[in-house]
């Protein structure tokens, strides 16, 4: 297979005529040849881009969601073929890679409405015969910038609202799935959006994203990845005065106090931990058990996590995929060196695998006497390792939860429900569910976290739209004379 970048309504080689592989992570066979976009390139696609935004924002907003809808139609006609790609690109299992793709399908469809639903607002003036709206205009030119973990969802978080408030985009996924991106692209074009509005840039390594970053002509800056690299991209922005929206890293928690159900604690703890091979933001890499039921929860947990089948993603049997590289292998696999040299004991796990010698796999990993504020505690390792940590009572779950740099996604599991509302009230992040684990985020809510996980936006839901709007202030005056507000109507005015 071959793919190349998408500009201004074409498929196009990269301006320096290079290009490179994506391997699939669980036979190391090459999947395709990439195109790969340089610099220059980045500069078609914003002229592209700032070319097409005229009309597109001039598109009625009702119109606009209905290219939405028919995205949505084609997405599902072509489900489990992207599916297969997804899993082939990228290691996630099938069953896994139909998910993300249908979260796009809901998104698609979920945005579409917002064309006849994009709510501005009216108040009351203070003066007579004068009328005062707020309504949202589009930003402009956005960058979108995302990673290899969810490579339709998560863009798809950012590309249908940023369409349908009348933005133009241009796109940087991650090098590790671009087969995938192209793909998802491909769809765009077949529902016939207009040249220009929707721009594909391929590249390996960070020139491409820093270029794309930088350029004057992008308005908006969306942004998801590791907390190093957002907070360079801020820093980029604030320099230039833009709009940028983080989503970043996360360690997540499951609190699970005395009284929980054990059998719900452990299969929700088992998806929430190695779903993805734990390559997820919203992965559970901590579990906080109180210690009447700590010991329980290790024994469920070590029996259940040894049984878990590792393998090929495309194989319904197989559990747990590969990692994405080997150089997140390798990584993990530090990680979890560290954690034995700082005195946890490590419960089952703890080696790299493959199959025929093939293969990014890495054993699901338990680890249990952790201590709060140790690197397995405190860093956040994406990949397939879960830290138990002991506490004496809710109060220092909460307390070593909300102290991790990090702030996206806690669960809690209690039948209790004065402590289940204590804990919705005092945990600190931006999702938290109760008897449920850290991943199921619906896309008609707000998404996103605090702390170094975020800069205070969200993605989905009725918030998706801010990073993507601007808010217009409108006054109709039809007195047929001077009214000054916050004068003539003041009796006290002089």
């Amino acid at each position: 297979m071959q793919f190349q970048n998408y500009i201004n309504g074409k498929w196009t080689s990269g301006r320096g005529g290079g290009n490179f592989e994506t391997i699939n992570p669980a036979t190391e066979d090459v999947l395709a040849q990439i195109s790969a976009a340089e610099a220059d390139d980045v500069e078609s696609a914003v002229q592209a881009a700032t070319d097409a935004f005229h009309a597109w924002r001039l598109t009625p907003a009702p119109i606009r969601g209905e290219m939405l809808f028919k995205i949505g139609d084609l997405l599902k006609q072509k489900k489990e073929e992207l599916a297969r790609l997804l899993t082939q690109d990228m290691g996630k299992v099938i069953a896994e890679a139909r998910g993300d793709v249908q979260e796009a399908i809901d998104m698609a469809y979920y945005m579409g409405g917002e064309g006849r639903r994009m709510l501005g607002y009216t108040a009351p003036v203070e003066m007579q015969n004068k009328f005062g709206m707020a309504v949202r205009d589009p930003a402009g030119v956005v960058g979108l910038l995302t990673p290899w973990n969810f490579p339709i969802a998560v863009p798809s978080w950012k590309i249908f609202p940023a369409l349908v408030a009348g933005n133009t985009i241009i796109w940087k996924p991650s090098p590790e799935t671009p087969a995938i991106s192209a793909a998802f692209v491909k769809v765009f074009e077949e529902a016939g959006l207009p040249k220009g509005v929707f721009n594909l840039l391929l590249a390996p390594g960070a020139e491409v994203g820093k270029a794309l970053v930088s350029h004057p002509g992008v308005r908006v800056l969306s942004f998801t990845g590791s907390t190093a690299t957002g907070r360079a991209i801020a820093q980029e922005a604030a320099r230039l005065n833009k709009k940028v929206s983080l989503e970043m890293g996360g360690k997540n928690a499951i609190l699970v106090l005395d009284d929980a159900n054990l059998e719900l604690v452990t299969d929700a703890t088992l998806w929430a931990a190695f779903g993805t091979s734990g390559q997820r933001c919203t992965a559970a890499s901590r579990l906080i058990a109180q210690k009447g039921i700590a010991k329980k929860i290790k024994e469920a947990l070590h029996a259940r996590t040894g049984k878990l089948v590792l393998g090929d993603g495309l194989d319904p049997a197989v559990q747990i995929g590969p990692v994405i590289n080997r150089l997140a292998l390798d990584r993990i696999h530090e990680y979890v060196q560290v954690g034995q040299k700082e005195g946890a004991r490590l419960m089952i796990g703890g080696a790299k695998t493959d199959f025929n010698g093939k293969g990014f796999f890495y054993e699901p990993t338990l680890f249990d006497g952790v201590k709060p504020g140790s690197t397995l505690e405190r860093e956040e390792i994406f990949g397939p390792v879960l830290s138990i940590i002991e506490v004496d009572s809710l109060d220092e779950a909460i307390k070593v939860n909300n102290s991790s740099q990090y702030g996206l996604s806690t669960s809690i599991f209690t039948q209790d429900v004065n402590r289940a509302f204590a804990a919705m009230r005092d945990i600190a992040s931006g999702l938290v569910y109760v008897n449920h684990g850290t991943t199921g985020a619906e896309i008609q809510f707000p998404f996103g976290g605090i702390r170094g996980t975020g800069n205070g936006h969200r993605e989905a839901g009725q918030t998706a739209l801010e990073v993507f709007t601007e808010w217009k202030s409108i006054y109709v005056d039809y007195s047929g004379t001077l009214q000054r507000a916050q004068i003539d109507n003041r009796e006290d005015s002089e």
